[in-house]
C-alpha cells in the first residue's frame, strides 16, 4: 500500500506473524524542489516486540494511515490474524449464505464490512436461489422489490405481486397497440 501525505509516501508492510518477525515501514520524499530532488529513501525495521513499545513509529503510522491501520498493525504484531477480513466478499457472501438468519443478524453488528454483506442483496439471492426455484417472474420481482425483502415476504404475497406485474405488463403492452 502506498500513499502520500504532507510531501512524502510511506509504505508500511507487515508478513504474516508465522513467517516473519518485523515490521518494516519505508517513507521518501516527494517534492518538486530541488533541494528534496536528492534525498535517498528512509526505512525503519522494528521486531514486533520494538514496534509495540515505539511510540514514535505508531504515531506516524496512526497519522498517515490512521488509527484503524494502526490498530491492525497492533492486532498483527500480537499474533491476532484476522483471516476473514482477507477473504474476498464473493467467498465470504458463499460462506455467510449457509448462515442461520439469527447467526446473520449477529454477524452483522460485529463490523461495517459484515454489516454491509449481510444486507446486501447478492447474499439474500444467494439464500433466495438455495431455498426454492427461482423463475424468470420472480427473478422481475426480486430486481423490483430486492432479495432481502423477497426472502422474508410471504409466498402468497409473493404470488399476489407477480400477479399485479404481469397485470401492469399486459396493459402497458395493450396500450402501444
Amino acid at each position: 500500500m502506498k500513499t502520500k501525505s504532507w510531501g512524502q509516501s510511506c509504505e508500511p508492510r507487515m508478513c504474516e506473524p508465522s513467517t516473519c518477525s518485523r515490521v518494516i515501514f519505508r517513507w521518501w520524499k516527494i517534492s518538486l524542489r530541488s533541494e528534496y530532488r536528492s534525498a535517498k529513501p528512509g526505512e525503519a525495521k522494528e521486531s514486533h516486540e520494538d514496534f509495540l513499545e515505539n511510540s514514535h513509529l505508531q504515531v506516524q503510522i496512526a497519522l498517515i494511515f490512521g488509527p484503524r491501520i494502526l490498530d491492525y498493525v497492533f492486532n498483527l504484531c500480537e499474533g491476532n490474524v484476522d483471516f476473514l477480513e482477507r477473504l474476498s466478499d464473493k467467498l465470504l457472501l458463499k460462506i455467510i449464505s449457509y448462515l442461520d438468519l439469527e447467526d446473520i443478524a449477529r454477524l452483522s453488528q460485529t463490523s461495517r464490512r459484515f454489516s454491509k454483506l449481510c444486507r446486501s442483496d447478492k447474499l439474500w439471492e444467494l439464500i433466495v436461489e438455495s431455498a426454492c426455484d427461482v423463475t424468470p417472474d420472480l427473478r422481475a420481482l426480486a430486481k423490483d422489490m430486492g432479495w432481502r425483502q423477497m426472502f422474508f415476504t410471504s409466498k402468497l404475497q409473493l404470488q399476489r405481486q407477480i400477479r399485479k406485474r404481469k397485470q401492469r405488463q399486459e396493459s402497458q403492452d395493450d396500450s402501444y397497440f
